[in-house]
């Protein structure tokens, strides 16, 4: 049966898109091999929890280790995007992470481990036209764990609320706008009562003086009476 069964260390077809090595070169150095790239990280995992995680496939009493862990970044932001290398002190290391590591849960995720083919400056950044990795440039599903929805899916949405922003600014200024602030109907309805009451007169004063004389004259004639 063990023909049946696929050996857990075995490489996959994962190849970095950027190598001009050949498939012979490659597979003779993945022979060798003590890289690993662990992939499908959520952008949350930190360095320590890998370390932690795949320091349990180490042998440092046998001069082996972890000699570096290099975390994969956004191009753009220099922020996790979900993806690291780890580097061992020897190939056995590296074949048992692949081994007893690859397939199991970090942060609720399942990541997966390949032989690489060797860590170089330039490759911890992702490749994705939007900074991270091209795998996220156009995922349709919500993944909270890598950012959400996918790069495209969230342009196209900043887009939608630019276009809505510019309508909402457009009806502002445009014929029948509102006026802002609600402040200025006020000031008009001010300048309109104004307008509507009239004076008081010089003839006004008069009548009501006369007015006032003939009211105590009247109290004045009552007094008398009585």
């Amino acid at each position: 049966m063990a023909h049946v069964v696929q050996a857990l260390d075995q490489p996959s077809n994962y190849k970095d898109s950027q190598s001009r090595v050949d498939r012979q070169k490659q597979n003779e150095l993945l022979a060798n091999s003590t890289t690993l790239y662990v992939g499908n990280l959520s952008f949350y995992t930190t360095e320590e929890q890998i370390y932690e995680v795949f320091s349990k496939c180490a042998n440092p009493e046998d001069g082996g280790g972890i000699k570096r862990i290099i975390m994969g970044l956004d191009r753009n932001t220099r922020t996790p995007c979900g993806f690291c290398f780890v580097e061992y002190y020897t190939h056995a290391e590296a074949l048992a992470s692949m081994r007893y590591v690859s397939g199991t849960k970090l942060d609720e995720r399942i990541i997966r481990c390949d032989l690489d083919l060797g860590y170089k400056e330039g490759r911890q950044f992702g490749r994705g036209k939007s900074g991270g990795q091209v795998r996220d440039e156009h995922r349709q599903d919500y993944d909270p764990g890598r950012g959400g929805w996918g790069a495209q899916a969230q342009k196209a949405e900043i887009e939608r609320r630019r276009q809505v922003e510019e309508r909402y600014l457009d009806a502002q200024e445009g014929p029948g706008a509102v006026a802002g602030g609600g402040g200025d109907w006020k000031e008009m309805e001010g300048a309109t009562e104004g307008k509507l009451k009239r004076g008081r007169s010089p003839d006004d004063e008069g009548e009501n003086s006369r007015l006032g004389q003939r009211t105590r004259t009247e109290e004045d004639l009552e007094a008398e009476r009585m």
